[in-house]
């Protein structure tokens, strides 16, 4: 039987940094986590870089039933905070676009920075430990592993959402939240990429790898930046971002040429190129190849400009601007950067992220109904709600 102060379950961004919080006001903490290498989220993250913050980061940029829940952790440690951390650790680090930060060198800087915070901070960390059960008792928990049985007066579920299941992800945080009387709202795949109906994948999987700046929008949300053609649907940046807004049998708006009004550009070269093609004149703004597959999947003629009249230059540019897309649906949790949903903010301290119901139990990081857009934010709300947390679990 060990005796501590706090356990957190998790050893992720959320659960390693709250450790080393709560380890540094001298409380003795243990982290327990059923994988055999801590952090492997943030390891293949930003493609082996991790984008672990986001300079811009502000409450806009979160999903929950309750749109206040986040403020008060985010003000409390803020990027700048994390980015002072950083620094302090010297790696390296550059803006990629719209205020995204990455490792210059290697995902691996980070995990090993939240390493060497948790050994300063006296943390143990044990790998490969499976909880079994978890009883509460008059003042603390009880939890049964199967490396032994641990008594604490603090536990912290770090345990993340359901997103990537071949790193690890599993239920078990909402399994938690469950036996404590939780409520849990309800979860899908966010920051995923679309599949496709039988009919629009076949005309459209010949232009896998191909990308094109779009603005993509569904529910009066709008994201401008590039969509990819994969040979199973679609994906990008902007279809990552509009996925979180999307529900299955919705539509959504792809406008193709975001930059400017393809109907001026089609007038100009009618007057300026009259046997000019369609076609042709469309590959000075889309990659050849699209340009050929959208014809037909689109059922354009491809023929001179000066043959089209009236309205006809105009229904093309607004098939290009505004193609309504039904989607078939998500490729799922398997690819998924995120999970959306998850322990009810209603019965969560937004100061402390303590539970309501059970005094000493508190939740952190994606397990709870906070999700971030792409961009950094999921990781900055890992250590902002991990580090409120831990002033005080």
């Amino acid at each position: 039987m060990t005796k501590v102060d706090v356990i957190i379950i998790g050893a992720g961004a959320a659960g390693l940094f709250c450790a080393a919080q709560a380890g540094y006001r001298g409380r003795s903490v243990t982290v327990l986590d059923h994988a055999k290498k801590v952090g492997r989220k943030i390891l293949m993250s930003g493609g082996g870089r991790c984008n672990f913050t986001n300079m811009y980061t502000s409450p806009d940029n979160f999903l929950s039933k309750n749109a206040h829940y986040c403020k008060s952790a985010l003000s409390k440690y803020t990027q700048w905070d994390f980015i002072a951390l950083v620094n302090e650790y010297g790696i390296a680090h550059h803006e990629k676009t719209l205020g995204q930060l990455f490792c210059d060198d290697s995902a691996k800087n980070i995990v090993d920075m939240l390493l060497t915070e948790c050994q300063k901070a006296k943390v143990n960390i044990r790998t490969q430990t499976e909880i079994l059960e978890i009883e509460k008792q008059e003042s603390g928990f009880k939890i049964h592993t199967n490396s032994g049985e641990y008594i604490c007066e603090s536990l912290v579920v770090a345990t993340g959402g359901l997103s990537m299941p071949k790193l690890g992800a599993t239920p078990f945080g909402y399994q938690i939240a469950e036996q404590f009387g939780h409520t849990i709202e309800a979860t899908r795949a966010g920051l995923v990429p679309f599949t496709l109906h039988d009919h629009d994948k076949a005309a459209l999987s010949e232009l896998s790898g191909i990308s094109v700046e779009a603005v993509a929008s569904c529910h009066n949300t709008s994201f401008k930046e590039n969509i990819l053609f994969t040979h199973r649907g679609l994906s990008g940046p902007a279809i990552l971002q509009i996925s979180s807004y999307w529900t299955p049998g919705e539509t959504v708006e792809l406008n193709l040429s975001p930059n400017l009004s393809l109907l001026n550009e089609l007038q100009q070269k009618q007057t300026e190129s009259p046997n000019a093609q369609l076609g042709t004149v469309l590959s000075h703004y889309f990659p050849k190849r699209f340009v050929q597959t959208a014809l037909s999947y689109f059922n354009l003629e491809n023929k001179p400009l000066k043959q089209y009249q009236g309205k006809q230059l105009q229904q093309i540019a607004e098939t290009f601007e505004q193609w309504h897309l039904k989607p078939n649906g998500t490729e799922g949790y398997r690819t998924a950067e995120v999970t959306l949903g998850g322990v009810s903010t209603e019965q969560l301290s937004s100061k402390t992220m303590e539970s309501k119901l059970v005094p000493g139990l508190y939740f952190i990081g994606e397990v709870v109904d906070v999700t971030g857009m792409l961009g950094g934010f999921n990781f900055q709300w890992a250590w902002s709600s991990g580090w409120v947390a831990g002033q005080v679990c």
